[in-house]
């Protein structure tokens, strides 16, 4: 897996990760766990956790859910708290870009609610063909996961394939490890909310 998912992009991309990597860090040295520790916990290397920490990398969607595991933490603890509080708005071209995994080709989701201290996390992909959807993963709670348009094929350990199409919802224990396939080859707007 290609660690190196680089936080270059506009300047307010490249903030966000100085401020993510800040939250990581400052979690890690709270709870006491050396960068070695951390990494070896959360399955990636020290080099790379070295790199999030110091905003140079932005971590994936993956990524996130390893780090936050491994600080006993939600995701959501993992970004700069938002200034408001009570009412977030976010438009059509605003929200954090989180790559679902650390390589080059991944399909970036745009985390729509995602706070410290929230149980619910809502993401939305738009998946276009040759996008790579494909890494295994796994969180706490309840996964649910909305098609708007298009096709996508859930693939649940234990349970086989579900094939969803345009309007269709599933929701199954986010602890069943899954993976997404998109069908025939064709774009998907999807939906993922995760409550924990």
């Amino acid at each position: 897996m290609n660690e190196h998912a680089s936080a270059s992009g506009s300047p307010e991309e490249a903030c966000l990760a100085e401020l993510i990597g800040g939250v990581i860090r400052d979690l890690r040295e709270k709870s006491g766990l050396s960068m070695r520790e951390l990494a070896k916990r959360a399955g990636i290397s020290q080099p790379f956790l070295s790199q999030i920490e110091r905003g140079v990398s932005a971590p994936s969607m993956v990524t996130t859910y390893r780090l936050a595991a491994a600080l006993d933490v939600t995701p959501g603890d993992l970004l700069p708290t938002p200034a408001a509080d009570k009412v977030t708005i976010v438009r059509a071209d605003e929200g954090v870009r989180i790559p679902v995994a650390d390589r080059p080709d991944a399909a970036v989701g745009r985390a729509l609610h995602m706070r410290p201290n929230s149980p619910l996390e809502v993401i939305e992909y738009l998946i276009e063909p040759g996008q790579f959807i494909g890494e295994w993963f796994e969180s706490r709670g309840v996964s649910g996961i909305y098609v708007v348009s298009g096709h996508l094929d859930i693939e649940l350990v234990g349970v086989g394939r579900i094939r969803l199409g345009p309007r269709d919802f599933v929701d199954y224990p986010a602890t069943l490890r899954d993976r997404w396939h998109l069908v025939d080859d064709q774009p998907a707007h999807v939906l993922l909310v995760i409550a924990q």
